[in-house]
């Protein structure tokens, strides 16, 4: 899977939506689905840099993409339901979901931690995955065959000092893709499945380790393969699994 390599119109026909598409994993990953035949929609809180993006994926020759901006950290029920009605009328279908969107919060003891920050975090890194697949579920499940990937840790799986809300959001993300893929196998076409992504080079790894070099660690694109591969007609079947993007 590591090493998948997609046909050119592995993801032709198909609409799908990345949160986090402004920047880091979730710009590479929209622009590397468009250019294998999806029609992207590019969810963000930054409108300028998804503007950036959908140039990009117009610049490259992919179908053209939509652009929703969102605040996770502020939305409401009330949002969600718009944002799936939206998809709906502009689309009439949808066929998968890559959770890019995240915040790190504090690195910091848990006995320092501001609630403030804990609550963001949690609003963002969980809480708005679970609203949005929930509210587009009724679209997924009238897919042929609907893939969604949410985007896991190392400290999801196991904690470490002073991560915080972060490696306990991460946490319930593993539990929620267990959770959704149980609950969906026997009753749609629905697949669901979480990605460790492991060190990347992104703005948050380079929050986390302000030390580090960033041209010792491997940038986004080498991980696609798998992010393919999952979004792709050749998963059918793989579900509720948690993957690492490269060999450790």
């Amino acid at each position: 899977m590591r090493s998948y390599q997609a046909t050119n119109d592995l993801l032709k026909d198909k609409v799908i939506l990345v949160t986090g598409a402004s920047d880091g994993i979730g710009r590479v990953a929209a622009k590397v689905y468009a250019k294998h035949g999806a029609t992207v929609i590019l969810l963000g809180r930054d409108l300028k840099k998804l503007e950036y993006v959908y140039d990009e994926i117009e610049a490259d020759g992919g179908a053209q993409p939509a652009i929703i901006p969102m605040n996770f950290s502020s939305a409401i029920p009330t949002e969600y339901e718009q944002l799936a009605i939206n998809i709906e009328q502009e689309f009439g279908r949808l066929d998968g979901i890559l959770h890019s969107a995240g915040i790190l919060g504090d690195l910091t003891p848990l006995e320092m931690y501001d609630p403030n920050t804990w609550d963001e975090v949690m609003k963002v890194n969980l809480r708005a995955p679970f609203m949005l697949t929930q509210h587009l579920l009724p679209l997924l499940k009238r897919a042929p065959e609907a893939s969604v990937i949410f985007m896991s840790s190392s400290v999801g799986r196991k904690a470490r000092a002073f991560w915080g809300a972060y490696a306990v959001a991460k946490a319930g993300i593993e539990n929620l893709t267990v959770l959704f893929a149980d609950e969906l196998a026997n009753t749609s076409k629905v697949r669901v499945n979480c990605i460790n992504p492991q060190g990347t080079r992104t703005a948050m790894r380079a929050k986390a380790y302000p030390a580090e070099d960033p041209s010792q660690v491997p940038p986004a694109e080498q991980i696609m393969p798998l992010f393919l591969f999952l979004m792709g007609a050749e998963s059918v079947g793989v579900n509720g699994k948690s993957f690492d993007a490269r060999d450790k």
